[in-house]
Formats: C-alpha cells, sequence, structure tokens
C-alpha cells in the first residue's frame, strides 16, 4: 500500500499534505476519504488494485452496487445531450479530431461522427470496448497510458465524467496535455467540490462511489490546467448542454404523463446551477473548457 501523501501523483507538483476527513455515508459505501490540505484535492484511500473488475457487465447492466446507466437502451434520447455539447463544441473548433477517454459503448463518438469529426475512443472496459468496436467506432481497449497515440494528435480531447476514475492525475494530465494539438481543446466534466452543494451534503454527497478515486475542485483543475500551458479557459457551471437537451434526454425513462412533473425539477436544476453565493456555485457539477497556449482565462457567471 503506498503512504497516504503520494506526492508523484499530485497533479500540482506540490507538497501534498493529506488527511482523513471521513468515511463517506451515501448508500453505506463507507469509503475512507482523505483531503490534502495543501490544494483541496480529495481522495479514495486506499484505493482498488484492480480496477478493470468494477467495469464488467454487471455495471453496465445495473446489477453490480456500483453501476452506469447503459446508454444503448435509449439512444435516442441520449442523442440529445451528445448533440448539444458537439454543437457548443463547433462554436469553438468546427472540425478536426476527437479522442474521448472513457468512450463506453461509442454514443457521444458516433453522433461526432455524424457531425464530420474524425474519431478515436479509450475505455478500460473489454465489455463496453468490443461493442464499440463491432459498431465501427474504434476504441483503444486499455488504461490512458498505455494508448499508442501519437504527440500533439487530436484537436479535441473530452472526459465526461472520467477524471475522477483515473488513479494518476499528474501522469493523466500530462498525457492528455501532451496528445492535445496547439490550441487544443481539452474538456472535463466532473463534480466541483467547492460548490455549496459538495459542501452541503459533505460525507452524504452522491458523487462518494466506489470507481471515483479523486475528488476535484475548481481550482484545482484550473492550477492544473494552467501548468500545462493552459491559459485560455471556458467554465459551465451544472452543464455545457441546453436544458431542451436535458429534458428531451430524461423521456427515454418516463413510463407515463405524470413524469413529465420530473421537468419541474430539472429546470430549477439547471438555473440553480448558473447561481452563485460568496463565491461559489450552489451546485457542484461544471465543466472546464481548456485551450491549450491560449492566453485568456474565462468563467461563465
Amino acid at each position: 500500500m503506498n503512504e497516504p501523501n503520494e506526492k508523484e501523483i499530485c497533479p500540482l507538483n506540490k507538497n501534498c499534505n493529506f488527511h482523513f476527513l471521513y468515511n463517506s455515508t451515501f448508500n453505506n459505501y463507507n469509503l475512507p476519504i482523505y483531503l490534502c490540505k495543501t490544494c483541496g484535492l480529495q481522495k479514495l484511500f486506499p484505493r482498488p488494485s484492480q480496477l478493470e473488475e468494477l467495469y464488467q457487465k454487471d455495471y453496465y447492466h445495473g446489477t453490480a452496487s456500483f453501476a452506469y446507466t447503459d446508454e444503448r437502451k435509449n439512444y435516442h434520447f441520449h442523442s440529445y445531450v451528445w448533440n448539444s455539447r458537439l454543437k457548443l463544441i463547433q462554436k469553438y473548433k468546427r472540425q478536426g479530431s476527437i479522442l474521448e477517454v472513457g468512450s463506453s459503448f461509442g454514443g457521444f463518438l458516433s453522433r461526432a461522427k455524424e457531425f464530420g469529426f474524425e474519431i478515436q475512443g479509450i475505455e478500460l472496459s473489454e465489455y463496453s470496448c468490443k461493442y464499440a468496436n463491432s459498431i465501427g467506432i474504434p476504441t483503444f481497449q486499455g488504461v490512458l497510458e498505455n494508448a499508442p497515440f501519437s504527440k500533439e494528435n487530436y484537436d479535441i480531447i473530452v472526459l465526461n465524467e472520467v477524471i475522477e476514475h483515473l488513479p494518476n492525475p499528474k501522469l493523466s494530465l500530462d498525457i492528455l496535455t501532451n496528445l492535445l494539438k496547439p490550441n487544443g481543446l481539452l474538456i472535463i466534466q466532473t463534480a466541483n467540490f467547492d460548490g455549496w452543494q459538495a459542501k452541503k451534503e459533505s460525507s452524504e454527497y452522491h458523487y462518494y462511489l466506489p470507481g471515483h478515486l479523486f475528488y476535484y475542485t475548481e481550482s484545482v483543475l484550473r492550477n492544473a490546467f494552467i501548468e500545462r500551458g493552459i491559459h485560455r479557459m471556458k467554465i459551465y457551471y451544472g452543464s455545457d448542454i441546453s436544458l431542451y437537451s436535458k429534458l428531451m434526454k430524461s423521456r427515454g425513462s418516463f413510463k407515463n404523463a405524470i413524469d413529465y412533473l420530473r421537468w419541474f425539477k430539472t429546470a430549477f436544476y439547471h438555473f440553480k446551477s448558473k447561481l452563485k453565493w460568496k463565491s461559489y456555485p450552489l451546485t457542484s457539477g461544471f465543466v472546464i473548457y481548456g485551450f491549450k497556449g491560449g492566453r485568456l482565462e474565462e468563467r461563465e457567471e
């Protein structure tokens, strides 16, 4: 077992000072969470030694204790949010090559292909990787550090709630930056532990899950980007996708007309996520768009 401070994996190259914070209480997972008092990064420690075992068939079918929504069942409805993100991406990069890390069954990349992008996926799970390749989505099965990709090969790299799954933040961010072309766009979506939602819910926060190894704040990711030459950023609090696309995606799980009442909750949360109090967002989801070699930092207020 590594010692808790693990300085070699710090994304900010600082002297880590991890102290036990608490055991998580969400869903009775009882995960030991540590907090770095130097930068604010949180982590699960000790971490699972065989990460691949978390992402077997049961994980995708919802029969494991830590599960994923199988996008294939409602591909049409999921396409609304994928299309929404791709339309936003095209405001910055009309065309080019997209690498998605943690690409699952290839749903997002299949839509990106329709938008005219060159596509490539990386996926740890052999189960979902086999499916993606079978439908024509080129997907490397394995971990990021073993991927056989050339330096400065991609215009856009996307991690949609994946960065928290990666076991070495420093190495992962170094590799991602190296794979990105000059002026390329790196997109990371994850939970923001600076947000009031995470602070209020504390150990009960729903993002404390067995496969989530590190828990980031906006400031940790922004500073990690800057250290790697990514100075121009755009922050989307809550999410970067439209409310309309969220509402349309939710229809995939509706059973009757009463389910449409859920739209009020979805809309409320969407607008709440754009608000701040004492400089911190009310909710704890966010997406960061970083441009390699840029010089302007922006935040969505």
